[in-house]
């Protein structure tokens, strides 16, 4: 039986995601998208992965990176994330949301929750490629209270509810 690309997106869109917006920087500048297949792969080392499909704009940078950025944004940076998933050109055309660590990666300024991850490997998968990266410095911002994930779910960004 064959499955369409069509038959596959509108079943996955039934499944909520979170939202991260990967930074990095390359030889023109920085570059960095959104991704909503983040996912935990090891507590000891510390591992995570993300995938990127093959037609990108930033799939030549993520080949070359040595470092990312993976930021966990709250609903408070929705305009970010919305930010990131437009055109290549402005996801960093305002500069006073960013800034540059002294590792050299692009962090967003007001993103409560990042994470500087070494890639470890890029493996092509299908139409993307699977990032896996060694999890070298963590940020969590302390001073504000625990924020609300971000979500995405059949093409919105929602909030998350209590059910009780």
């Amino acid at each position: 039986m064959t499955i369409t690309s069509e038959q596959y997106r509108s079943a996955l869109r039934r499944h909520p995601a979170g939202v991260a917006i990967v930074t990095l920087m390359s030889s023109g500048g920085p570059v960095g998208f959104t991704a909503t297949s983040f996912a935990s792969l090891s507590l000891n080392p510390p591992l995570v992965s993300f995938n990127i499909t093959h037609t990108s704009s930033s799939i030549h940078a993520m080949r070359a990176a040595q470092s990312v950025i993976v930021h966990l944004p709250g609903v408070e940076q929705l305009e970010l994330a919305e930010r990131f998933s437009r055109s290549a050109e402005e996801r960093f055309a305002d500069t006073s949301l960013w800034s540059t660590l002294v590792t050299g990666e692009p962090v967003l300024n007001g993103v409560p929750t990042w994470l500087r991850v070494e890639v470890d490997r890029l493996v092509p998968l299908g139409d993307s490629s699977l990032v896996v990266g060694k999890v070298r410095q963590i940020h969590c911002d302390e001073s504000s209270t625990q924020p609300e994930p971000l979500l995405y779910h059949d093409g919105n960004y929602l909030r998350t509810a209590p059910l009780m």
